[in-house]
């Protein structure tokens, strides 16, 4: 199975459970290059592990992801990390930036484990520091900085790598609304500016008033789609 020509990532039939917890039902979605999809529904109704599914970070059960006519599942553990440092970017509600570094270290961290020379990613990293407005924390760790602080380095470090696309689990889920607001703003506007796709995970209105289409998950399956606007309440 591959993608239409238009579609960069898709997903048919995708089932998961944890043990007796039935996650996805059949979920199924496709994913146009540079379009932002808000994936919406009330908790529980399995939102961020069809995101980790579409990531490649959890394996269906059943059904099939694909990305650039490659199924995810005929892919190495290795080879499906090494998609998640190049083409795809992941923006976690809690940053989940790695303590022990800076921000400048945390930003061009994935260039490095790609192989990029430490000076090529360093100077890569500042850029996006810079374009972020962040760079006053190149050399700070994050407990040091504020939440929406944090936020912006993740952001950065997910898009490092010129990904085809961001998934981004309830990104402004840990931050007060101002911050929130600016937050997805830098995150719309930055994926945009890169032509990446942009899938959003979200419970928050008007979170998925930003994105262009949107999708509603409930138990487990997509039972709605359309163009942005008001997400569905939880």
């Amino acid at each position: 199975m591959t993608d239409t020509p238009q579609s960069i990532l898709t997903a048919h039939g995708v089932h998961k459970s944890f043990g007796r917890t039935v996650a996805l039902r059949g979920a199924a979605l496709e994913v146009q290059p540079g379009e932002c999809v808000a994936i919406t529904g009330p908790s529980g109704s399995g939102k961020s592990t069809l995101l980790h599914c579409l990531a490649g970070v959890l394996m269906p059960d059943s059904g099939v992801v694909t990305f650039r006519g490659t199924r995810l599942d005929a892919l190495g553990v290795d080879e499906r990390t090494r998609l998640r440092r190049s083409s795809f970017g992941l923006v976690l509600q809690f940053g989940q930036l790695v303590p022990e570094l800076s921000a400048l270290e945390n930003v061009a961290l994935p260039l490095m484990l790609e192989g990029r020379r430490r000076p090529d990613a360093a100077a890569a990293a500042t850029q996006w520091l810079e374009r972020l407005e962040v760079a006053q924390l190149a050399h700070t760790r994050p407990t040091a900085m504020s939440g929406g602080e944090a936020q912006r380095v993740a952001i950065a470090r997910a898009l490092v790598t010129s990904p085809d696309i961001v998934f981004a689990d309830e990104p402004t889920g840990a931050l007060d609304t101002v911050t929130g607001e600016l937050a997805l703003d830098v995150l719309v506007k930055a994926t945009r500016e890169t032509e990446a796709a942009l899938v959003l995970v979200t419970h928050d209105n008007r979170v998925a008033a930003a994105a262009e289409r949107e999708v509603v998950l409930r138990d487990g399956a997509i039972e709605a789609a359309g163009d942005g606007g008001p997400g569905e309440p939880t």
